[in-house]
């Protein structure tokens, strides 16, 4: 049976912390176990991508106890900033990072860009979760193409969500940090007051506490109590439920690798309304007949977005052709069970 050691940051199954990465990692360790590979799971503590010593130490203790020749698939929130273990091991174990984001894109951090590239450097491949992504890391590093690959994220079956009355239950799924743009999803919709709707934000909350005390702030200062809600992280069945109970999706990220919510919002047939940026149109696609089954306003720009959100209110016939290029989108969304056929077939290179 083919061996595989998978490192993944500690409390990937922890639903207080979902994230588009810990699903991701633990779909893929499902599917290779029903693929044939045997596969060791190590968990490593610490708050990567920005570890303390005691993090860089366990981490160096795990990889030095996976024999030499192995196969190691390593989640690039823990890979990505600590070279000074993975490149010294690098001559004796096969190791395939995987990047669910690209650490070196922001301009302003040198060092971490620095440290990225000479992890990613010495890794005998390298997956990422969409093509933009590829495209980034080949940019920044200089890597051989033919050892960047991209597996994007799949998404489970669902079934359509009926859809209220009025059309103005929005969601947005996304931990509640500055990089999700909560605060410029607030004022967009504080521009629509006059317009019936309600917004849940599910997402985490303990990441920035000071970003969302500034967000209660600006709910209580723009006359948005109870119709602005964070009921915190969801996942599982709660999850599913909020789906179904929504009409639309909302995501205002300043940056997204791929944004998995797109995509489980489309398998509950609901459209999206989203900042072009990195994945999303990749996420998003297209319906058959070539309809994107959302709207895309910039990064940053809470006037584009409300103006969005403002024709999704208003006009019923735009309502009508998000909805059905949406449920149409469906049938052409990724499965896990590809994804996970894409990074086998990497491992399987790499052990060769």
């Amino acid at each position: 049976m083919r061996t595989v050691h998978v490192v993944v940051p500690e409390g990937i199954d922890d639903p207080a912390r979902p994230s588009g990465g810990n699903a991701y990692d633990r779909q893929v360790c499902r599917r290779l176990a029903g693929a044939g590979w045997s596969v060791c799971e190590h968990t490593v503590p610490g708050s990567w991508p920005r570890p303390d010593g005691a993090s860089y130490a366990a981490l160096d203790g795990v990889i030095r106890s996976i024999p030499d020749d192995a196969v190691v698939l390593l989640d690039g929130l823990v890979a990505s900033t600590a070279p000074e273990v993975l490149v010294p091991q690098a001559s004796r174990l096969r190791l395939v990072t995987l990047v669910h984001m690209p650490l070196g894109h922001d301009p302003a951090d040198d060092d971490v860009r620095t440290r990225e590239g000479a992890t990613l450097s010495a890794a005998a491949s390298v997956v990422t979760t969409s093509r933009w992504a590829r495209r980034t890391v080949l940019e920044l590093y200089g890597l051989p193409g033919e050892l960047v690959h991209v597996a994007e994220p799949g998404v489970d079956a669902a079934g359509l969500a009926p859809g209220t009355a009025g059309a103005g239950a929005l969601l947005c799924v996304a931990a509640v940090i500055h990089g999700k743009g909560h605060d410029v999803l607030l004022n967009a919709l504080g521009s629509l007051s006059d317009l019936p709707w309600e917004c849940v934000c599910a997402g985490r909350l303990d990441r920035d506490p000071a970003f969302v005390a500034g967000l209660r702030r600006r709910v209580l200062e723009r006359d948005l109590v109870g119709r602005v809600s964070f009921p915190g992280p969801l996942s599982g069945a709660d999850l599913a439920r909020s789906y179904r109970a929504a009409d639309l999706l909302v995501l205002a990220s300043r940056a997204e690798t791929y944004g998995m919510v797109v995509t489980e919002a489309l398998a509950h047939g609901l459209p999206v309304v989203a900042t072009e940026v990195g994945g999303v149109p990749e996420a998003l696609g297209h319906a058959p007949g070539g309809d994107r089954p959302g709207l895309f306003v910039p990064p940053g720009d809470p006037a584009a977005l409300g103006a969005a959100l403002r024709a999704w209110l208003g006009d019923a016939a735009l309502r009508e052709r998000l909805r059905r290029a949406a449920c149409e989108r469906r049938a052409s969304l990724p499965r896990w069970s590809t994804t996970a056929s894409v990074i086998s077939a990497v491992l399987m290179e790499a052990a060769a």
